[in-house]
């Protein structure tokens, strides 16, 4: 069995976030609906495995939160549940012991988590897209100017080299260290000089 409350606010250029809690509690319906309200996500609950498998492989969920008594008689059952959640942000925790209050609280923490994740992520993708670029157009300028220093260059292709020297220098200007301290960002976007 299996239920999705929705939250009061829904965008339809995008998909809303969504969390999935799996528990076989008796009226966790309730707490769901309050959830969705507070967090303003659509909440799934699924009351076993087979259930919270087949929710997953339906939709991707910001959050998948399995109560800990569920996870203690079934662990293996968990393990597959954490295989199939995706980029979901994981929580366990003992609905037994928790309120509602205390489980918006563990929901909003670890959302925060895996956003700060998330930007750790695509900081370090965007550095290494910077670093190849860098490298890349060092090699452009580089071989540009090796080019042009041979003898009998006929001048048309010499003015092609210089060319391609000038827009490696241009792209390697735009992509200099765009803080103080020597971090370093793609900034293509910036405007040319």
């Amino acid at each position: 069995m299996s239920k999705c409350t929705e939250g009061k606010e829904n965008t339809a250029a995008a998909p809303q976030p969504a969390s999935l809690i799996v528990t076989g509690m008796e009226g966790i319906e309730t707490t769901a609906a309050a959830l969705a309200t507070e967090l303003k996500m659509a909440v799934a609950v699924a009351s076993n495995r087979a259930t919270a498998l087949r929710l997953l492989n339906r939709r991707a969920y910001s959050i998948v939160i399995v109560d800990q008594m569920l996870a203690d008689t079934d662990p293996e059952g968990t393990e597959m549940i954490w295989k199939n959640a995706g980029t979901a942000a994981p929580l366990q925790i003992n609905f037994a012991l928790a309120g509602s209050a205390r489980l918006e609280r563990e929901i909003r923490g670890a959302l925060a988590r895996r956003e700060r994740e998330r930007q750790i992520a695509t900081a370090a993708a965007a550095a290494a897209v910077d670093a190849e670029l860098k490298n890349a157009i060092t090699g452009f300028l580089l071989e540009a100017r090796l080019a042009l220093e041979e003898e009998n260059i006929p001048p048309r292709i010499a003015s092609r080299l210089r060319t391609l020297e000038e827009m490696a220098g241009r792209l390697r200007n735009r992509l200099l260290p765009t803080v103080s301290q020597g971090t370093t960002s793609v900034s293509l976007l910036a405007s040319q000089k």
